[in-house]
């Protein structure tokens, strides 16, 4: 499938270093918007981090709400880390959240992030390519897309650094009274983050993505967290838990963001391609 429509920000009127999409999504047969900070990276194959929104959000909120471009330049002057485009798209407008899954009845928002967000980024961004390396990350329920697309699609993924993150579907009701059949998928285990843990697992562990989560200890989805690192432990898969003081809010994402360009900046110095 291909994107329908494109309209692209002008430069002219937009603020620097960053370009606003509307698309036209393939997968959900309507438009849906995208901000991306370090448009004016230089280079080619710059790496992309996509970052998923939670609920309530959209694309705008992780700049306007949590200041990452100015966490991104902090540690980018501060620790001379790689350059990364910044990609925050719109989770596809489901009622208060999409889960970034492949609806049977609502929309395939897992599509709409894998396919189209990252096929108009590399047609809009002349620094990204099919040959840039592809990180995932979010918080709370953008946590939980960024935990499971990344572990579904190991083989093209990078890395994956998470926030706050819901581990389990249900959790998404402490945000919302969504009606969960509203998620239902044509695969019954979609959306359990461990399913895709095990499939990679029963084909070979190595092609699993440097992994690292974190969670504040006032957060409603601290238990959560601590359960899905203990589940993680238990079938010996590598991975990164940090616990930190605070809960479920902006200002422990703006402060712990940091982490997540420093572990992916990690990845880039020990750079393996992966191709998608």
């Amino acid at each position: 499938m291909a994107i329908k429509r494109l309209e692209v920000s002008n430069p002219a009127y937009t603020l620097a270093n960053t370009q606003f999409l509307t698309v036209h999504s393939s997968h959900l047969g309507r438009r849906h918007d995208v901000s991306i900070y370090n448009v004016n990276a230089k280079g080619e194959n710059v790496p992309i981090i996509i970052l998923m929104h939670g609920v309530y959000g959209n694309h705008w909120v992780w700049t306007n709400l949590g200041g990452i471009d100015k966490v991104y330049e902090q540690v980018k002057a501060e620790q001379k880390i790689n350059d990364f485009i910044l990609v925050m798209p719109s989770d596809g407008g489901l009622h208060d959240g999409s889960a970034y899954l492949p609806t049977t009845n609502n929309g395939n928002y897992e599509q709409w992030i894998m396919d189209d967000v990252l096929s108009a980024v590399i047609k809009t961004v002349p620094s990204a390519t099919v040959q840039s390396n592809l990180y995932l990350s979010g918080l709370s329920m953008g946590g939980y897309g960024a935990l499971r697309l990344g572990l579904k699609y190991a083989d093209k993924v990078a890395g994956i650094s998470a926030h706050s993150s819901i581990t389990q579907l249900p959790e998404i009701n402490l945000f919302t009274d969504i009606d969960l059949a509203t998620y239902q998928c044509e695969n019954s285990e979609e959306a359990n983050i461990l399913h895709w843990v095990k499939h990679w697992l029963a084909k070979n562990k190595e092609t699993l993505p440097p992994l690292r989560f974190d969670c504040g200890k006032g957060d409603e989805l601290f238990q959560g967290n601590v359960d899905f690192n203990k589940a993680l432990s238990e079938l010996n898969i590598e991975h990164q838990f940090d616990i930190f003081e605070g809960g479920h809010a902006w200002e422990y994402w703006h402060e712990h963001v940091a982490k997540t360009f420093v572990f992916f900046d990690q990845q880039e110095k020990n750079k393996t391609l992966v191709s998608y």
